[in-house]
């Protein structure tokens, strides 16, 4: 649905985005996640048409943002990172306004207000005027404008800022069905968003892409080893530890517990527990860790 190759955007002498390539299908929901100044916002905004890009292509379900920017505007739902509302507006008002400028009209339009009204949560703010509204509650009508026109791809820069961890919740819940039926985009600084809602996360660090992963396997692929715990009830020898194959490294820890590093996508626990075994060691405990997306979100862009 969104095919990203090789995008290139410069400011003078300075490099944005660099040589960036991805793509996002039909039912998937994409982190698309990097440290402030990496480049997510204007990816996002080359992919909506509203910057043109130095070099290569961003192509939104068969239509290049360059030489068709209106259909793909028509596809796009976007939600920028700065939500730009007209705050003497009321929420109603402000909607249909932005329905019309797609194309909506009539009662077609006033019934597609009252269900995203209902949708996104702002049954009980929706006769005040926009200015008068919490921060929380305009990331809501920004999200009901981004969906007015139904469109089939959704780019959503950082949806939840200043929402309470209710809204957060039930903004999760629409993403996620959102997610069922259209190519999802959204970037956010909130790592547990990322596990929660993505099947994949994208990450660039100064412009460049540094992973493209499913969720389930980036930490794997980021660390490039796998770190074991094996607690004993007495002291041991680490030399025979060391000398297993595909182990890279020993380290002792506090008790009779030892940190054992090995190649990534080996498990090593089957060769400990023979090896204890076969040693006398008596193993109280064995366990495998995985790096948390926080800690591979700081290897990769540290």
């Amino acid at each position: 649905m969104v095919e990203i190759t090789n995008l290139t955007k410069t400011f003078g002498p300075q490099t944005a985005v660099d040589n960036v390539s991805f793509s996002v299908g039909k039912g998937e929901i994409l982190g698309f996640l990097g440290p402030n100044g990496a480049g997510k916002s204007t990816t996002m905004k080359i992919a909506t048409g509203y910057l043109p890009p130095s070099a290569g292509t961003v192509v939104v379900d068969g239509f290049d943002v360059q030489t068709a920017p209106l259909e793909v505007r028509r596809r796009v739902g976007y939600l920028p990172e700065h939500n730009p509302l007209y705050l003497d507006m009321y929420v109603h008002e402000y909607l249909e306004f932005i329905g019309s400028v797609h194309g909506l009209g009539g009662s077609a339009l006033r019934q597609r207000v009252r269900q995203l009204v209902d949708r996104v949560g702002l049954g009980r703010e929706q006769n005040k005027q926009i200015g008068a509204l919490s921060k929380g509650y305009r990331q809501r009508v920004g999200l009901a404008q981004a969906l007015i026109h139904d469109p089939g791809v959704l780019i959503l820069d950082e949806p939840t800022t200043g929402l309470d961890p209710n809204q957060i919740g039930e903004i999760r819940s629409l993403i996620r069905e959102l997610g069922q039926d259209k190519t999802v985009i959204f970037s956010t600084h909130i790592l547990p968003e990322v596990e929660a809602l993505c099947s994949r996360a994208v990450i660039i660090n100064r412009g460049r892409l540094v992973a493209d992963s499913p969720v389930s396997e980036l930490g794997a692929r980021a660390a490039g080893e796998t770190i074991i715990r094996a607690e004993f009830e007495q002291a041991i020898d680490v030399a025979p530890l060391r000398a297993l194959p595909g182990v890279l490294a020993v380290e002792a820890e506090t008790g009779h517990t030892y940190r054992i590093r090995a190649r990534a996508g080996t498990d090593q626990r089957g060769a400990i527990s023979r090896l204890a075994a076969a040693q006398g060691w008596v193993l109280l405990g064995l366990r495998q860790e995985e790096q948390s997306l926080e800690q591979v979100f700081q290897e990769l862009t540290k």
